[in-house]
């Protein structure tokens, strides 16, 4: 197996070579890879299926230990992948909190952060172009 990043990658079944185009993969397209599915309220409103996942955001964790919690991401990590929820935090054996790294296709985006232009572009462009479905 070649030990650098190839964008002609096409895919495999074997789990070994998808972690391993993930974890060798540039920042630019693992930013690609740190989108998370939208609630129903909100896909309706902006008419997308999953988003990527900004400081600032409001979410709801949809599996693992902590199901059901809300909060909002704190940190949003490139290089591991993962988010930090202010909400999502766990006791070491010092008594120090820690909080929780979470990867983002285990939560729900409840609320999207609108301080970003490009974001701001984005769902407006969504809205200009009538690609809303009328049922």
């Amino acid at each position: 197996m070649k030990k650098f990043f190839s964008k002609k990658w096409i895919g495999s079944t074997q789990p070994r070579k998808q972690r391993k185009y993930r974890s060798n993969a540039p920042l630019h397209i693992k930013r690609k890879l740190l989108a998370a599915h939208v609630s129903k309220a909100l896909r309706k409103e902006i008419n997308k299926r999953s988003m990527v996942v900004r400081k600032g955001d409001e979410v709801m964790v949809m599996r693992g230990e902590f199901r059901g919690k809300k909060g909002v991401v704190s940190d949003v990590s490139l290089r591991k992948s993962k988010i930090l929820i202010d909400s999502i935090k766990r006791k070491k054996v010092s008594g120090q909190e820690v909080m929780v790294p979470t990867d983002p296709s285990n939560i729900q985006i409840t609320k999207l952060s609108m301080e970003d232009k490009m974001r701001r572009r984005i769902v407006g462009r969504i809205h200009k172009t009538g690609l809303r479905k009328e049922k």
